[in-house]
């Protein structure tokens, strides 16, 4: 890291953050960081998919917050909530390479150390 990292309000030395391997907390905060960054993205496609297309079923549904006062509605990000959490909790694994980092897995060749210093 050329710069360190910042860290004004001393998350990273906190017991729950230091990890065998991880003593800073660094590659643990950066994971969530990347993993929160891509759950975010996702939730944008998700709104703008959802305001033009309906599921079958949810045709009674409005878009957006306001699918929450209904009834299916609530069910539905009740269900995708379950299944989040669901999927978070089984595939939970430790990563030893770089924080968010897939390598090459299409095997394109392009994963290097020249392309990633870029």
């Amino acid at each position: 890291q050329p710069l360190g990292f910042f860290d004004p309000l001393g998350f990273t030395k906190g017991r729950l953050m230091t990890f065998p391997g991880d003593p800073t907390g660094f590659k643990h905060l950066r994971a969530a960081e990347i993993k929160h960054g891509r759950v975010a993205m996702m939730a944008a496609v998700g709104s703008a998919f959802a305001h033009y297309v309906k599921f079958p079923g949810f045709e009674t549904v409005p878009t957006g917050l306001k699918a929450l006062d209904t009834d299916m509605g609530g069910a539905g990000f009740s269900v995708l909530l379950l299944f989040a959490g669901l999927i978070e909790a089984t595939n939970w694994k430790n990563t030893k390479g770089e924080p968010g980092s897939y390598g090459d897995p299409f095997k394109f060749n392009m994963y290097t150390a020249e392309m990633c210093d870029k």
